[in-house]
C-alpha cells in the first residue's frame, strides 16, 4: 500500500502467520495461528501490517461486521520496532478503509497501553471488560453438544446489536457450539490457555448450566472475557473458580451500538468482540 523507506504498509497475507502468531505470543496473549486464520479469511483486505527490513513488524485488524459495526483488533508491534509510530499508521489506514466503506460504528477493547493512542484518533470509552482465568492442565477441550438447533442464528443479533454471523459459522465449524434452548457457548483452543466464548444467554439459569459443563467436564486452563456490569457472569465466574486477570476498556468511534450486556456471558474475544 504505502512505502516510507525499508517500511511497507501492506495487507496481511497467508504466509505471514506464523511471524504473526509469533508476534502475539510474545505480548502474552492466547491467540493461535488458527485464530489469526480466521481473522484473515473473514476480513482478507482489513488484516494489516507494516513489513520493516523484509520482517513482519506490526499488525492491525479490521473485521466488518455488515456496515453497521466494524471491530480493530491484533494492534502488535514488534518489541524492537516500537516508538516508530507503526500503530497510529496503521490504525490510520483501517480507519480510512471503515470510512470509506461507510461502517457507522467502530469499536475495540483497549489496554491501559492503547488507550491514549485510541482516545486521539477520536474513541470514547464505552464500558470495562475483564480476562478471568482458572488454572488446569493440558486436557482436551470437551467437545461441543452437537444440535440440530442453532439458536445464535436468531438472537446473537438481537444481544450483540449486529449479524456477526460468518464469525460464528466459522467458530462453529472449527469447535461445535453447546446450546440449550435460546442459549449457546463456543469454545475453542487458545495458545496457552482453552478459550470460552461467545457465550449468550437471555435467561442465567441457562447461561449456568451450559458454562458449568463445559469448565467442570474439562481439566484444561480456561480464559473467560466478560462485562464486570453482568453480574450473574462475574458471580458464576467465582463459583467456577476463576478470578480476573486483566482489565481492558472498550471504546467506540461513530454512532452509538451498545451490546446487551446483561445477556453476553462471554465476549468473542478482544480481537473480535
Amino acid at each position: 500500500m504505502t512505502d516510507a523507506g525499508s517500511e511497507k504498509l501492506r495487507r496481511l497475507r497467508a504466509e505471514d502467520i506464523p511471524a504473526a502468531a509469533q508476534l502475539s505470543g510474545q505480548a502474552g496473549w492466547n491467540q493461535t495461528e488458527e485464530d489469526w486464520r480466521t481473522l484473515l479469511e473473514l476480513s482478507p483486505e482489513g488484516c494489516l501490517a507494516i513489513e520493516a527490513d523484509g520482517q513482519l513488524a506490526a499488525t492491525t485488524t479490521l473485521l466488518c461486521y455488515g456496515r453497521r459495526l466494524a471491530w480493530i483488533g491484533m494492534v502488535l508491534t514488534k518489541a524492537e520496532c516500537q516508538r516508530r509510530g507503526f500503530a497510529r499508521r496503521l490504525m490510520a489506514q483501517a480507519l480510512k478503509n471503515a470510512d470509506k466503506m461507510g461502517i457507522a460504528t467502530i469499536k475495540l477493547d483497549a489496554t491501559d497501553q492503547g488507550q491514549p493512542l485510541y482516545k486521539s484518533l477520536g474513541f470514547r470509552s464505552e464500558q470495562e471488560v475483564e480476562r478471568w482465568s482458572r488454572t488446569g492442565g493440558n486436557a482436551q477441550l470437551p467437545a461441543g453438544r452437537i444440535s440440530a438447533e442453532e439458536p445464535w442464528r436468531d438472537v446473537d443479533p438481537l444481544v450483540f446489536g449486529t449479524d456477526r454471523s460468518q464469525l460464528l459459522e466459522r467458530l462453529a465449524r472449527l469447535n461445535p457450539p453447546t446450546s440449550v434452548s435460546q442459549a449457546y457457548l463456543f469454545t475453542r483452543p487458545g495458545r496457552v490457555t482453552a478459550y470460552l466464548g461467545p457465550c449468550v444467554s437471555e435467561d442465567p439459569r441457562r447461561a449456568r448450566p451450559l458454562i458449568e459443563e463445559c469448565v467442570l467436564n474439562a481439566e484444561c486452563a480456561w480464559s473467560w472475557d466478560l462485562f464486570p456490569q453482568n453480574q450473574h457472569a462475574v458471580a458464576l465466574a467465582r463459583d467456577l473458580g476463576f478470578s480476573p486477570k486483566r482489565h481492558l476498556v472498550r471504546m467506540a468511534r461513530g454512532k452509538d451500538l451498545r451490546e446487551n450486556e446483561n445477556s453476553i456471558y462471554a465476549i468473542a474475544g478482544f480481537e473480535l468482540g
